[in-house]
């Protein structure tokens, strides 16, 4: 049977690839993973790559796992871990941990249990769900995926934006309910957004906003004049944003910083009538106080996809405002959306390997 050259040259060129990532995970390691040769071929020994808690499942059965099971024993969980010892000990044998959903958190007091861990890649933009003080002092690379999937993220947004303003949550349990509810909708062509963060999800809902006919400002902790003219927007300070919008949509990641951004404040100084859109993290947003603004009809509706308890519990006072449309932070979950997560986290993981990481965010 004929050789085919082309084959023979990709099947050493994979080979050579593998070998290397295999060699440099050895150097960073050190006594933690070990090289065989057998025959023609390199096997490893020792490198573990764990992820903690596949709930809801998202990378569990994509095919971007087979990039790393050549170089790795991957150990997969489908469930989350139910204790603090549960999470660790699924842990404790992993050099490298893929953090699917943000659902695991890492924080010192898991992490400081954890010394063969090296990295943590985050299957998302957020990095809330990791200490990064603690991965940092400890050396644990993390890296997160920026930007993938901000189509994605904006679409549903700007989905939030228009089924809030339609009310169509509400009018859908009324008709479901028998009754003939028509509620006064509220139109967007005109109007004014006020879009708090413009990094890469920010900018997509901007272009979204703007192709319906709205007048866009925006809130950035680094304003600047040529951002305002690539962007087509007005940068004004955060109290004028409040005070001017109609709708006020957040793309802000959870820090320090950011946490109760919208605060009980922020919500009086809002326009009667306005909507409030978050899809960024819900500890951005103060939820009582949010609660208490529309019970008293202060803001017309919300459209929100992230909680600060989550899953979101039964009780939730958010559950019993009839003017807010809901989603189970699944903003990026869509076929597209995920893959591109997925993909962005195994190449985090094969780009550490390789001794060059990328998108590092300790």
């Amino acid at each position: 049977m004929p050789v085919n050259l082309g084959d023979v040259v990709r099947s050493l060129s994979v080979f050579t690839q593998q070998q290397f990532m295999l060699e440099n995970a050895a150097r960073a390691f050190g006594d933690d993973f070990c090289l065989e040769r057998q025959g023609d071929v390199l096997a490893e020994t020792g490198l573990v790559v764990v992820i903690p808690g596949d709930d809801p499942v998202q990378i569990a059965n994509s095919p971007q796992l087979d990039r790393l099971r050549s170089l790795a024993e991957v150990r997969v969980f489908h469930d989350r871990p139910a204790t603090l010892d549960e999470q660790i000990t699924r842990a404790t044998d992993a050099q490298i941990l893929i953090n699917s959903r943000g659902q695991v958190h890492w924080r010192e007091e898991a992490l400081s249990q954890l010394p063969k861990l090296k990295m943590i890649a985050i299957c998302s933009i957020g990095t809330d769900s990791i200490d990064l003080v603690s991965a940092r002092q400890r050396g644990i690379v993390v890296s997160n995926i920026p930007g993938k999937t901000a189509p994605v993220v904006a679409e549903h947004a700007f989905s939030l934006m228009l089924a809030a303003a339609r009310r169509v949550a509400f009018q859908t349990a009324e008709l479901k309910a028998g009754r003939w509810t028509r509620a006064e909708n509220i139109s967007l062509t005109g109007k004014t957004v006020g879009v708090i963060g413009t990094g890469a999800i920010g900018r997509q809902m901007i272009r979204l906003c703007q192709a319906l006919g709205m007048r866009v400002l925006a809130w950035t902790f680094h304003p600047s004049a040529e951002r305002a003219a690539d962007l087509g927007v007005t940068f004004v300070d955060r109290d004028e944003l409040f005070r001017e919008s109609d709708v006020v949509s957040l793309h802000v990641k959870l820090t320090d910083q950011t946490a109760n951004l919208v605060d009980r404040q922020a919500l009086a100084m809002m326009k009667p009538g306005a909507l409030l859109i978050n899809t960024a993290r819900g500890g951005v947003v103060d939820r009582d106080a949010l609660v208490e603004s529309l019970h008293s009809g202060h803001l017309a509706g919300a459209g929100l996809d992230v909680f600060t308890t989550e899953p979101l519990p039964a009780d939730d006072p958010l559950l019993q405002c009839d003017q807010v449309v809901l989603t189970p932070h699944n903003a990026d979950q869509t076929p597209e959306g995920v893959e591109l997560l997925n993909t962005g986290a195994v190449d985090n993981v094969l780009a550490f390997l390789d001794g060059s990481p990328q998108n590092v965010v300790t």
